[in-house]
């Protein structure tokens, strides 16, 4: 059997291993729907790194930039879903498998609870904007005839 030390150096993303290529035994296989944990810069510091729970959602197999599409549960306050497009030039962004399945437990009720609340303030949003847009047209059309009638 062959002791010698039989390493080599690989950079991901930056990051530069030493891998000894008799004891490596793992490989993460991502592919669309699997769990991970993304770390993404929070804070104004740039220091500051949180861990959200996500999925990966796409791969574009671009020749000079492998991508990795990813849509995360940003759980910080005003955070919601996000998307992120992860590759080699990615700065503030990482991702890799979830593979304990459930550090990062989230309820999905709460969640759905989250969405809703925000989908009816944007619907209250919205038709509080229709309804000012109509007293616009019913209250303002004389203002604009007697300017000019052309504009009317």
């Amino acid at each position: 059997m062959n002791t010698e030390k039989q390493t080599t150096i690989i950079e991901v993303n930056g990051v530069k291993l030493e891998v000894d290529l008799r004891t490596a035994k793992r490989i993460d296989q991502l592919a669309i729907g699997s769990r991970v944990k993304c770390l993404v810069k929070s804070g104004y510091s740039g220091s500051d790194f949180s861990t959200y729970p996500g999925v990966i959602v796409g791969f574009d197999p671009f020749p000079s930039k492998p991508t990795i599409n990813v849509a995360y549960l940003d759980t910080s306050y005003g955070g919601g879903l996000k998307f992120k497009a992860f590759n080699s030039e990615t700065k503030d962004f990482e991702v890799i498998a979830d593979i304990d399945n459930n550090a990062l437990e989230i309820d999905k009720g709460d969640v759905l609870r989250k969405m809703d609340r925000e989908i009816d303030s944007k619907a209250l949003e919205l038709q509080k904007l229709q309804e000012q847009r109509a007293y616009f047209l019913a209250h303002f059309g004389r203002y604009f005839t007697e300017l000019s009638p052309e504009l009317a």
